[in-house]
């Protein structure tokens, strides 16, 4: 019913490929009073970036760090630059040039993949990555979450809905490749509430998906909320039969590149279940093994 992203990847370069987590320094419009101060609610002091390799070395430095970490597990030896903490188009178009640039260099490098915020697209911003799209294939990763009014006010996401549909249709039009992100599990939010968002990310024409759980991390303003008892997060079963509402509105030609999202252990404050991630994805994979019978995937996230 749906391609995974390791056969998209292998589809696309001829063989396996690994992200790999930068850090480039930005901040967020929620972060640095632009549109608030604290962030997303869900958002930790990392940006959403624990798995980058820091911020405090250079691009290259960086790169070359978390290659080390997966090198003995990637034998094809192909790459793709990851900016994933904060909002990575949140700077002047010539920091980000220099910055994407570096980035793409490596002969190893395939490919880059920013995650940003549709309201953080401006047109000079668009038309760089167009230019640089030529050179190698660019993803832009955008945080969509939730179509639903009540939750968006909620986690702080401070921008409408039709933002995200006007940054797709320009993104797309400069012929680049979107993915978006999706959380299940928002307070209030039922399985049918998020196969929604997914089908709206869809209609909006976007190329690929992640699906994330609502998970509790220290220090985050839905942590207080949580230990007040205002919500409660997903069992595992409950996250299992949300994905299979939102995977049924995922086409063929739609890649997923996650099927759940898991935090630094070290900062997880709930659900207890997601920190054990070989068994979490041993049960999506048997849950999802008919859904994805038609393609012959095999999960990887």
């Amino acid at each position: 019913m749906y391609r995974r992203v390791n056969q998209y990847y292998r589809e696309k370069y001829g063989c396996k490929v690994y992200k790999l987590a930068i850090d480039g320094g930005f901040t967020c419009p929620n972060r640095d009073g632009t549109l608030d101060t604290r962030g997303c609610v869900f958002c930790s002091g990392d940006g959403s970036g624990a798995f980058a390799a820091g911020v405090g070395p250079g691009v290259r430095q960086q790169l070359e760090q978390a290659k080390a970490l997966v090198r003995d597990k990637n034998r094809d030896g192909k790459y793709i630059a990851y900016f994933q903490a904060y909002t990575n188009t949140y700077a002047p178009v010539e920091r980000l040039r220099q910055l994407y640039t570096q980035a793409m260099e490596p002969e190893d490098i395939v490919g880059l993949a920013i995650g940003t915020r549709p309201d953080c697209l401006q047109p000079e911003i668009v038309a760089l990555l167009e230019e640089l799209n030529r050179v190698k294939p660019i993803s832009v990763e955008l945080g969509l979450q939730t179509i639903h009014e009540s939750s968006i006010a909620y986690i702080r996401r401070g921008y409408e809905n039709s933002v995200y549909l006007d940054g797709v249709n320009r993104l797309k039009d400069a012929g680049l490749e979107v993915v978006t992100h999706v959380i299940l599990g928002l307070p209030g939010e039922t399985a049918q509430m998020c196969a929604e968002t997914t089908r709206f990310a869809v209609a909006a024409g976007t190329d690929g998906l992640k699906f994330h759980l609502l998970h509790v991390l220290k220090g985050t303003d839905l942590e207080k909320d949580y230990l007040a008892g205002q919500f409660p997060c997903l069992t595992l079963e409950e996250y299992g039969d949300y994905l299979k509402h939102c995977l049924r509105e995922v086409p063929a030609d739609v890649t997923v590149h996650r099927i759940t999202g898991d935090g630094a252990k070290r900062d997880l404050v709930a659900p207890a279940w997601s920190g054990d991630k070989k068994r979490v994805l041993n049960y999506l994979n048997r849950l999802l093994a008919p859904l994805e019978a038609e393609h012959g995937n095999k999960a990887s996230d």
